[in-house]
């Protein structure tokens, strides 16, 4: 089992509502559904983080596309979308 950590939070009271909702449908306690969604928050925040910091390392190494050549790609891509659609109707 991983180690824990208690840590103190404040949130509305909303909030609170909500998660007391989701602890009694699920039957778990209010601090495991808490830390469920702290874990999950994290974990996305950091991805992006991440993500953001490999775009700007690409662009610092010139790994770009110009923004005519990928509207033109995305412009395709969407015309070639549209006529699929046509030809199935």
């Amino acid at each position: 089992m991983t180690a824990s950590a208690t840590m103190t939070i404040r949130v509305s009271s909303e909030t609170k509502l909500k998660l007391e909702q989701i602890a009694a449908v699920t039957r778990r306690s209010k601090s495991f559904v808490a830390a469920e969604a702290v874990s999950a928050y994290v974990d996305r925040e950091l991805e992006i983080i991440e993500g953001i910091k490999r775009g700007i390392a690409d662009a610092a190494a010139g790994r770009v596309v110009p923004h005519d050549e990928a509207m033109s790609e995305i412009d395709a891509m969407i015309e070639a979308a549209e006529a699929k659609h046509a030809d199935k109707a």
